[in-house]
Formats: C-alpha cells, structure tokens, sequence
C-alpha cells in the first residue's frame, strides 16, 4: 500500500470516533509532515458539537511544523459552512500545508461543497482517492442511507 493509501485509511479508521449526527459527516483528518511524521490528528464534533475533523487536527499543531505538510481527510474538506465563519479548506489554504488528499468528494447533501477547488486555487495540491471512498460512505451510513462494501 502506497503512503497516501495507508495514511487515508488509518484517516477513515480515525472518523470512526465520531458520534453520528444527521447534520453532519463523520470525519477523520491526519496532518503528516514532509518528513512522513504525523503531527496532529482530529475527528468531527471531537471538541465542540460544530467542530470539524480539519481544524480539530490543525489546532493541534504548530505552524512552523507544517511546511510541506500533507492533511489527510476522509472527506472533503468544507469549502462553505454555516456553523463558522472560516470554511475547513481556507483554513488549510491559510497555512503551509502544501497537499491535500482526500477519499470522497462532499456530496451536496449538507452544503454544497468546493472545498477541493478551494485549495487549488490557493495552490494547495489535491489528490481524490477514490477507491476509498465506500469506506468513507459506511462510516457516514446513517447520511447516506446505504453502505457499498
């Protein structure tokens, strides 16, 4: 399994720890530095009721050590938020993280999404693993309303 193969999925396995909610996903994010070392780690609603996996992760970590950094997340980060001011894929776009990959685009269900186009307009490399992203829908089940294995 590739790096970014093995750290999406240790990501997924992360949102796990998230209670189910009907007004939002379950998320998992790792931010790993350029050296391959993980630096901080968080899941959706894991300190406040309206926190997301992105910036639970980044509020963990020091800024100096995010050059070149790769964040992880299960799900698209948030390109539009109504429980914030700040959208989860500025707040990336803000710092030094220099890539972003992902296993399931946002789908439209909760809000609409963008965060992915976000990012490359800021610069930020995007990579969708796609092949992941059933794993990402079962976590998130009670949205989605079906599980593909």
């Amino acid at each position: 399994m590739n790096t970014d193969g093995r750290w999406l999925r240790e990501a997924i396995e992360h949102s796990r720890l998230c209670l189910p909610s009907l007004a939002a996903y379950s998320v998992g994010a790792i931010v790993v530095s350029a050296q391959g070392i993980e630096l901080a780690r968080g899941y959706s609603r894991e300190t406040a009721a309206t926190a997301h996996a992105e910036e639970a992760a980044l509020t963990r970590v020091q800024s100096k050590d995010l050059d070149g950094a790769t964040l992880y997340s299960s799900l698209e980060p948030c390109g539009v938020r109504t429980s914030r001011p700040v959208p989860c894929a500025r707040l990336i776009a803000e710092t030094a993280i220099s890539r972003v990959v992902f296993a399931l685009r946002e789908p439209p269900t909760l809000a609409p999404g963008g965060g992915a186009a976000l990012l490359r307009a800021a610069g930020v490399e995007v990579v969708e693993v796609q092949e992941l992203s059933d794993a990402v829908r079962a976590v998130n089940a009670h949205l989605f309303g079906d599980v593909r294995r």
